[in-house]
């Protein structure tokens, strides 16, 4: 799941960013309201939700919302402010934002805003996902063998590579679609990094004792496969 967050306060932003990452979330954090429209316009970017401060550098979090609408881009959108007139409200809600948390806030109350607005933006998202014997728990964060129930010990970014690939089982996604969708705009990715990756992955799955396995398919990519899956059709880029 990958949050935009556009916060110029440095202390507030990187607190949130820290929250965010340990739940598991990739998060591109800008200060500045242009660096986050052009984030919100790239199409490499899938982005599950957007915590929008209203007083933004360049362009307010009000106006990045209501430009979202004007493209029909149904986008989650969180408003963080000091303003808390019951008018100030109103101008967040009717701006197209999905919800408005005044600062000073608690961070558990965040958290809880966000969840809700996942669940509302995905009302027939399951709590779990299985991909043959791997079993994934979004309110725990947490991977699991169907046939042991015992969590697979994973890294943040273990975790998000993992769940990337259980979203799309059996589909190749490239080593760019990988990166694009699992590290952050501030995170440094050399060349070998997914590769790196699944060889960490690949082992622990083997480790837990996982029918379900990574396949590399050379020169296209990566895809989850299990043998109690479709068989699989000749290998074709997404």
């Amino acid at each position: 799941m990958r949050v935009l967050l556009a916060e110029d306060e440095p202390d507030l932003g990187a607190a949130l960013q820290q929250v965010l990452l340990q739940q598991k979330y990739v998060v591109d954090w800008l200060q500045d309201g242009q660096a986050a429209w052009e984030c919100l316009c790239n199409t490499d970017y899938q982005y599950t939700l957007a915590v929008l401060d209203w007083m933004l550098p360049g362009i307010s979090g009000l106006t990045l919302c209501q430009r979202l609408r004007q493209q029909q881009n149904a986008l989650p959108v969180l408003i963080l402010t000091a303003r808390d007139g019951l008018d100030d409200k109103i101008a967040g809600l009717d701006a197209g934002a999905d919800d408005y948390l005044v600062k000073p806030f608690k961070m558990p109350e965040l958290l809880a805003r966000l969840r809700a607005l996942q669940r509302r933006s995905q009302p027939f998202q399951p709590q779990s996902l299985q991909v043959g014997q791997l079993i994934l728990d979004y309110g725990q964060s947490s991977i699991c063998l169907a046939t042991t129930g015992q969590p697979i010990p994973l890294t943040a970014k273990e975790f998000q590579i993992l769940e990337l690939l259980m979203q799309h089982p059996q589909q190749i996604l490239s080593r760019d679609q990988i990166l694009n969708q699992v590290w952050a705009l501030d995170q440094d990715a050399v060349s070998n990094v997914v590769a790196a990756h699944m060889r960490l992955l690949r082992r622990k799955l083997a480790q837990a004792g996982a029918t379900t396995a990574i396949e590399t398919v050379y020169g296209l990519g990566y895809r989850l496969i299990d043998p109690a899956l479709p068989p699989i059709n000749a290998p074709q880029a997404h």
